[in-house]
């Protein structure tokens, strides 16, 4: 346990060092903010910039309900573009340990796999949760000054859902960076499963179910109609068990390697 919380305090000093403890949490701030800011005031750039000429304005678009705009923030912002940021900002997280030899340091001495592989995710889980959970907060702010308020129990119920999907981001991206040592090739297959994932979200009620991106889904869901889909409780289980099994291949493969003896 000492070693979890020691690895857990490096990679968090190492997030100072690289200033990833300002920039990740103001982009997602951003990201947060343009989806009921663009939304608001859209029609009214269109008029200014084309003079309203040829340009046709859904006046419901400025009339949809907070819950609305807000799971438009999860499905438009953070499921694309966050996606995209998350998988490059994780891209190195064991990686770069093999590379520069750190990880077979570490091995050498008395630290368990289990403690290295669980440290790396759970401080990247909290601080990836944290700058997601300020730009969702942010977004949450603009939408109820802006639109209609969104009640705290579904916005939070909301958040909870969607952090879920967020630790399936986190434990898949560190066993890509494990199995792989490009980092653009780990950048480029986490992004392009996870948004695959998340594309085929809907197709069918039997892929839902075993499909972790569902939870951004049900997180939508909840928003929108303010009920919880059925279907949740049993995706929640089922993405909880690819979590576990993400982190079973990492900590296999690392064990298995012997990076102590590279």
């Amino acid at each position: 346990m000492n070693s979890f919380i020691v690895l857990v305090n490096k990679e968090f000093t190492q997030m100072i060092r690289d200033f990833k403890i300002i920039w990740l949490p103001l982009v997602f701030i951003l990201l947060g903010i343009t989806q009921p800011v663009m939304t608001y005031y859209l029609p009214t750039i269109l008029e200014a910039l084309g003079s309203g000429q040829g340009i046709t304005i859904d006046p419901s678009m400025t009339a949809q309900q907070g819950g609305e705009i807000l799971a438009g923030t999860l499905a438009s912002q953070f499921d694309q573009l966050g996606i995209m940021i998350i998988a490059i900002s994780l891209m190195g997280i064991i990686q770069t340990d093999k590379a520069n030899g750190m990880l077979a340091f570490i091995l050498t001495r008395p630290v368990a796999v289990r403690s290295y592989v669980g440290g790396k995710i759970a401080s990247n889980y909290i601080f990836t949760a944290f700058s997601i959970t300020v730009g969702y907060l942010a977004s949450y702010l603009y939408v109820n000054f802006l639109f209609t308020n969104v009640a705290v129990s579904d916005m939070l119920i909301g958040l909870l859902f969607y952090l879920v999907w967020v630790l399936f981001i986190v434990s898949f991206t560190t066993m890509i960076s494990t199995l792989i040592n490009s980092p653009g090739l780990i950048a480029l297959i986490s992004i392009a499963c996870l948004i695959a994932c998340r594309v085929i979200v809907g197709l069918s009620s039997v892929i839902d179910l075993v499909n972790p991106a569902s939870m951004s889904m049900y997180a939508m869901e909840v928003l929108i109609t303010g009920s919880v889909n059925s279907n949740a409780i049993g995706n929640l289980a089922l993405t909880f068990l690819c979590v576990i099994l993400a982190v079973f291949v990492t900590n296999y493969w690392i064990s298995n390697k012997k990076f102590s003896n590279e």
